[in-house]
């Protein structure tokens, strides 16, 4: 193993193992929330809705619920882990270590990345044991869901990077992230919303992934998946590109 890869790895299990030290909060609470969600809106609404788009509605809403699980670990883990040593100034050393920018920041999104997946992966396990949970599209859903964890993973080491205290990335998730999530169409389909809220919904880029989510899983989707694919893959791009840009130059994270 060369020096990058064990520079990188060491990182990596740093980031890993701090998440994993407080499992009731990192892996027992969203557990308990998607128990919740499942129970509550397949047994409330389910047995008035009972169907969207010819498919059970507490089965229309689990995809989503994945997607929400992998979205908001990922991006809580990396925004609160990078602004947490900053106000440790650990960073610094981490800066002018041998370490590369780019490793720095792999190892960063993979933390938040694998914090996600991890969760996501028992959410899919808890509802396939709640639900007769399909996945038709393979082949869709897994490279959406990559995508969809490395964007978020990206969004929160940028948030982390530009946030000066813990109330900004709290402000960031509680009234940014959560509400464009609970829009983008993961208790409903935006093709039964009233006007102007159904063409509004459009404009909601999350709107898009749970519709990639949702076809890998279902085979259902009310978006064009190519083209969905492509951007995403672009902003997820985009994004990991501005934050090289922000590690090699030291934005907000030296002293």
């Amino acid at each position: 193993m060369s020096a990058a890869q064990i520079r990188f790895f060491t990182l990596l299990r740093r980031e890993v193992n701090r998440f994993l030290k407080i499992k009731r909060q990192t892996i027992g609470a969203p557990l308990l929330e998607t128990f919740l969600y499942i129970s509550v809106f397949g047994a409330a609404l389910g047995s008035r809705i009972d169907k969207l788009h010819g498919i059970d509605y507490v089965v229309f809403i689990v995809p989503g619920l994945i997607l929400m699980a992998w979205a908001i670990n990922a991006f809580s883990n990396n925004s609160s882990s990078i602004l947490q040593q900053k106000f440790q100034r650990a960073i610094d050393d981490q800066l002018s270590s041998p370490a590369s920018p780019a490793e720095l920041l792999l190892a960063f999104s993979l933390g938040g990345f694998l914090r996600g997946m991890l969760i996501a992966s028992l959410t899919f396990l808890a509802a396939s044991v709640l639900t007769d949970l399909p996945v038709e599209h393979v082949l869709v859903l897994i490279p959406a869901l990559f995508l969809v964890g490395m964007f978020f993973a990206q969004l929160g080491v940028l948030v982390g990077i530009r946030a000066e205290q813990f109330d900004d990335v709290a402000f960031a998730q509680t009234f940014i992230l959560q509400p464009l999530i609970f829009l983008g169409g993961v208790f409903y389909s935006a093709t039964l919303l009233p006007e102007p809220f159904s063409t509004l919904t459009h404009f909601n880029p999350i709107y898009y992934m749970i519709g990639l989510v949702r076809y890998g899983f279902l085979g259902y989707s009310e978006v064009n998946v190519a083209l969905s694919l492509i951007l995403l893959t672009a902003v997820t791009s985009a994004l990991f590109l501005l934050n090289l840009r922000l590690f090699r130059s030291g934005y907000k994270l030296r002293a």
